[in-house]
């Protein structure tokens, strides 16, 4: 047998060790492949993405790429140095029968060129089964002109192996040159050097607790830009906490459990609790990472849907007509204005119920005020299915646009109007509604109030179409052909509008979710190789603690502890980081994204609750076979 085949026949006998690396590398290879197939579309290309935010997406989808690449990278040097780690015995032993350094590093190199070809082919192929899932699942995502059919994706293929076979062939040179020499006595003991008790500094404890506190405290108190000027020094502060959080304050909250007889002894308590102050500090980098690249994917993906979402509801709430057309009294094109409009949506057979007025501003201690009668009000609220106002003579209300705060109906109650026998009346009111389209604070006066006024000091037309059981895609059609036609300042067509906003911002939330997802799979991959690393020690732990008298029920329930703690230590950190950090964002915004947050945040937990069961299955498995 030559060298070559030991190599070949080494990886083939012993599929169970060499599976997880394997299995995460095609993972990686796969993601990049359905990454490129979406980014190489044939229906991506030309003039799809060329307008408004599309544009900016379009040169976003190869910075994506490299980015996932250089992830990658990262990710699988990562599994390969937790693969080796594992492998310290094996080298051991490998050495007593004669084998050098140097030919370790050979067969270690022959062996990752071995699993990174087979990686790469396996992900392609992988990617090809699941092409159509995904450019369904951008469809749904992504508003563009042509659908994203299936296709034949041979440039994907080609970058995507060519990328690949560099990047195995560049970490398996590097790291069969760093593999370094180490004592036989060190690889055969592996990782049972005695490491003594684990302890933590009282001082360091109290500052990861101070660090996250005032984090915290600021991230939550910050409003409007204040969130985006606190944004660095908090990160940092965060990420500081979070790592003493793992390395001291872990530590040291197990120690103090430790010390609780009536908790320590209670049942199977001991048996998790023995090592498990070894365990975080061994884990505390481990998690840290994982910790903060959840966040990352939390924040990312919980933020770009969030603004979204920001975007096309606000847009919604500031335009509650379907079509809405202004202009100045002296505009001489307006009746040809409407006539066009009135002509579009009744080619496109839209069914409206149509509303015009001629709103007049009226100054009022130096400001241009408007001031609206009662019945054209009400008009236009049930138009849009607002409450109507009743008012009594002599009686008037403050009208605020804004829902969210007050900014200035309560100044406007302070200022009296001024009518024509010098009679001035006060409002005694305020309203929020969207009825007008005024944005700021306004009046509305009775009818007979109204025609008491002076001569206003400027006047506009304003015309509201809502559509009646609408078609949506014939309501987009016909806003699509009137934006084009008309001055985007004086027609709006609102749910044309949230589709350019959507149709723009489709790919940059299609690309973030990619790269969240991935960042997200990759961390639950950093804890299933750390879980991994600590098998053989476990499967020599139960087995003696087993003839002690340890049932199934009692070692299962232990595992799912301790594989509950690995798992589910960094996601709730990260989960906790990712909600703070969302809601500094609503702050900043002063949009409420707690519906958007607890779905991002949700899904994310919802996964790796599934992910939690399969590993410990397999785990458990594992370790009932050793016993």
């Amino acid at each position: 047998m030559t060298f070559r085949q030991f190599a070949f026949n080494n990886v083939i006998r012993n599929k169970r060790l060499y599976a997880a690396y394997f299995l995460s590398s095609m993972f990686t290879v796969m993601v990049f492949f359905t990454f490129a197939i979406f980014a190489f579309h044939p229906a991506l290309g030309g003039d799809s993405l060329s307008t408004g935010m599309g544009q900016k997406a379009s040169g976003g989808l190869s910075v994506a790429g490299g980015i996932i690449f250089v992830f990658s990278f990262f990710f699988v040097l990562y599994s390969m140095s937790s693969f080796l780690q594992s492998r310290r015995k094996e080298f051991g032993v490998l050495m007593i029968q004669g084998m050098s350094m140097r030919q370790i590093r050979t067969m270690v190199f022959l062996e990752n060129m071995l699993i990174g070809f087979f990686a790469t082919i396996g992900g392609i192929v992988l990617g090809l089964v699941f092409a159509k899932l995904i450019l369904l699942a951008a469809e749904n995502v992504l508003i563009i002109e042509n659908k994203l059919n299936f296709y034949f994706p041979l440039l994907a293929i080609i970058v995507t192996f060519i990328s690949f076979t560099a990047l195995f062939l560049f970490i398996s040179f590097l790291v069969s040159f760093v593999l370094r020499s180490e004592k036989l006595i060190h690889l055969l003991k592996g990782n049972q050097k005695s490491k003594g008790e684990p302890k933590a500094s009282v001082l360091l404890t109290l500052l990861a607790a101070l660090l996250l506190a005032s984090g915290y405290y600021v991230a939550l108190s910050a409003k409007g830009n204040g969130v985006f000027i606190a944004m660095l020094p908090v990160t940092i502060v965060v990420i500081l906490g979070t790592y003493l959080l793992f390395t001291q304050l872990s530590v040291f909250v197990i120690r103090r459990l430790k010390k609780r007889e009536s908790l320590f002894w209670r049942k199977t308590n001991m048996i998790l609790f023995s090592d498990l102050s070894f365990r975080m500090k061994d884990n505390a980098r481990t998690f840290f990472m994982v910790a903060i690249i959840s966040t990352v994917a939390f924040s990312a993906i919980g933020t770009l849907y969030g603004f979204q979402t920001l975007l096309t509801s606000g847009m919604k709430k500031m335009n509650p007509n379907t079509f809405t057309y202004s202009a100045g009294e002296n505009n001489k094109n307006t009746e040809k204005d409407v006539v066009f409009i009135d002509e579009t949506l009744k080619e496109k057979n839209i069914q409206t119920e149509k509303a015009e007025v001629l709103l007049k501003y009226f100054e009022i201690n130096g400001e241009s005020v408007l001031i609206a009668k009662q019945s054209d009000y009400n008009r236009f609220a049930v138009l849009i299915g607002a409450e109507q106002i009743k008012l009594q003579e002599g009686k008037a209300a403050a009208v605020e646009f804004d829902e969210r705060e007050d900014r200035g109906g309560s100044d406007l109650l302070k200022q009296p109007i001024t009518l024509a026998p010098e009679r001035k009346i006060h409002a005694d009111q305020v309203v929020r509604s969207k009825a007008l389209p005024e944005t700021g604070s306004y009046y509305v006066v009775t009818d007979s109030d109204y025609q008491k006024l002076r001569k206003p000091k400027r006047e506009t037309w304003f015309y509201a179409w809502q559509a009646q059981d609408k078609n949506d895609r014939q309501v987009i059609e016909a806003g699509e052909k009137l934006a084009k036609k008309l001055d985007p300042f004086q027609f709006v067509a609102v749910d044309y509008e949230v589709y350019d906003i959507s149709r723009g911002y489709g790919p940059i939330l299609f690309v973030g979710l990619f790269i969240g997802i991935v960042f997200f799979v990759s961390a639950g991959s950093f804890l299933y190789f750390r879980l991994y690393t600590d098998l053989d020690d476990d499967k020599q732990k139960f087995k003696s603690i087993s003839k002690m008298g340890l049932t199934d029920r009692e070692l299962k329930k232990v595992l799912s502890r301790q594989i509950g703690i690995l798992f589910f230590a960094p996601i709730v950190v990260a989960l906790v980081h990712g909600a703070v950090a969302l809601t500094a964002l609503s702050h900043a915004f002063r949009y409420n994204l707690f519906k958007e947050s607890a779905m991002v945040l949700g899904i994310f937990f919802a996964i790796q609750v599934f992910y939690f069961f399969i590993v410990r299955f397999y785990y458990t498995k594992q370790i009932k076979a050793a016993i």
